[in-house]
């Protein structure tokens, strides 16, 4: 049994943190490694895209689980971000230039795992005058030309000082639009220091505006120091904002160079927690040690839209 899952080579570190030791992880986040038929097809259909995913770049431990069902989170835009937060495996630097073709090749990648979700994500993109808001768009188009019935969810960077990103995003008309806060306010220095709590909540905020028809949904880690009353009120921030859907899953360190895990959040921590989200007024909430925003994606939509039937909405 093993807890978390490298399958290609590392990008060097890039920004140079003092060491911090490595918890022993409890039983309840270990995964098994990836051996099946048909996570190998997935990496292949992947490698002959030439496409980059975040399951790889970012070591998730479902990954072995998600491809085994083919799905895979597209990561576009390149494999290196212009910021350095804390608690993230993907490499820092000078991202190469924006690949043109790269739209059509994660189109006909969609089209060939067959899946009929797909969550798209990616670097930030600092270095950009739009963000990547138009390549997003892009892509999306692509998408819906290839495989119309395919429905789309985006997880995007923040797009902060990015004018007319988020709107170019939006008007493309993906299913879900998610843009994680990832942590409390309080850590914001600490573990995200290139972004902004409030904007990146205005950011959800207004992506409903824009569209009241669209999901919206964002995500955190616990386990980085957060108190249960921060997370608490970050809940009802996101639905100050009208955010849909709620993730929550415990922060695993990846390397000694990264933030420190400060505890490991119990499953039955996690089950308050949904019940408190839902009680909110969330549509939808994931909260277990092994969530990440892509993981059961396909799964997801479907309840919510149920959920809002349901609602009325």
């Amino acid at each position: 049994m093993v807890t978390v899952v490298d399958t290609k080579p590392r990008h060097p570190e890039k920004v140079q943190r003092p060491d911090s030791p490595i918890l022993r992880k409890p039983d309840w986040i270990r995964v098994r490694a990836p051996t099946s038929a048909e996570y190998g097809e997935t990496r292949r259909i992947v490698r002959e895209h030439g496409l980059t995913t975040v399951c790889e770049e970012a070591g998730c431990p479902n990954i072995g689980e998600c491809w085994t069902k083919r799905h895979a989170t597209m990561m576009i835009m390149g494999e290196v971000c212009t910021r350095a937060c804390a608690f993230c495996n993907v490499a820092t630097g000078l991202p190469k230039p924006l690949d043109a073709d790269e739209p059509q090749r994660v189109a006909d990648a969609v089209a060939k795992l067959g899946l009929g979700h797909v969550v798209i994500t990616s670097v930030d993109r600092d270095d950009l005058s739009d963000g990547g808001g138009a390549h997003f768009a892009a892509v999306i188009s692509a998408i819906r030309s290839r495989t119309p019935a395919t429905s789309i969810e985006v997880l995007t960077p923040d797009f902060l000082r990015k004018d007319g990103a988020l709107e170019a995003v939006v008007a493309a008309r993906p299913d879900v639009f998610n843009h994680n806060l990832e942590t409390v306010p309080s850590l914001y220095l600490r573990i995200r220091p290139g972004a902004r709590y409030f904007h990146s909540l205005r950011l959800l905020q207004r992506a409903k505006e824009i569209d009241p028809t669209l999901f919206t949904k964002s995500g955190i880690m616990v386990g980085l120091g957060e108190s249960r009353d921060e997370v608490l009120q970050l809940m009802d921030d996101l639905r100050s904002a009208n955010v849909d859907f709620l993730t929550i899953g415990q922060y695993l360190q990846p390397t000694r160079k990264h933030a420190e895990v400060k505890s490991f959040v119990t499953p039955e921590e996690f089950k308050s927690y949904e019940r408190i989200a839902l009680a909110k007024g969330f549509l939808l909430v994931s909260a277990t040690p092994l969530t990440r925003s892509s993981y059961h994606a396909d799964a997801d939509f479907a309840r919510l839209k149920a959920a809002r039937l349901a609602r009325g909405r």
